[in-house]
């Protein structure tokens, strides 16, 4: 993961073992496919750790302080490793609020277009990390999968979902 980082993001390659380090964690502590916390960096900050945006967001994952308060407290959100870890705190409160639904969760943490940015960063992290160590705890099986018409062959994105995701 971090040469991939290194690589297509030019990423300096310690920050880049820091940051494939934090996904990692953030991943396994709230059961959350490292492709998609991935994907949402990409998507917010292209990797740059001091970042701002809209509304006071801040860091890799553009943690919005005004909106977490309680979360973001004390903390310096343009550390890596405390950015996303509060990002992938909120991302998985937003996920466990719809039931496991990461599609869901991801449209409460960044709009209705998200889902389809996030979606599509995921799958090429997917096709680049086939190779990544996954943790046991990343790696609870889903139920059969189905998308939102009941077509059985498209797998869905669950909480607990090892690397693959295919959001529709």
């Amino acid at each position: 993961m971090s040469a991939l980082l290194a690589e297509k993001f030019g990423v300096a390659r310690a920050k880049a073992d820091l940051i494939a380090d934090a996904v990692m964690k953030s991943a396994s502590k709230y059961s959350l496919p490292p492709s998609v916390l991935l994907a949402i960096i990409t998507v917010e900050s292209r990797f740059r750790e001091k970042a701002r945006g809209a509304n006071g967001a801040t860091g890799l994952m553009q943690v919005v302080p005004s909106s977490h308060r309680q979360l973001v407290k004390g903390k310096d959100l343009t550390e890596p490793t405390v950015n996303i870890d509060t990002g992938s705190a909120i991302l998985h409160g937003y996920v466990d609020s719809a039931g496991g639904d990461v599609e869901s969760g991801l449209r409460s943490y960044g709009g209705r277009n998200y889902v389809a940015k996030v979606s599509n960063q995921a799958k090429l992290f997917e096709a680049n990390l086939v190779d990544a160590p996954i943790t046991p705890e990343a790696t609870t099986a889903s139920s059969t999968p189905t998308d939102s018409a009941g077509d059985s062959n498209v797998p869905p994105l669950v909480v607990g979902s090892p690397v693959s995701i295919d959001i529709h």
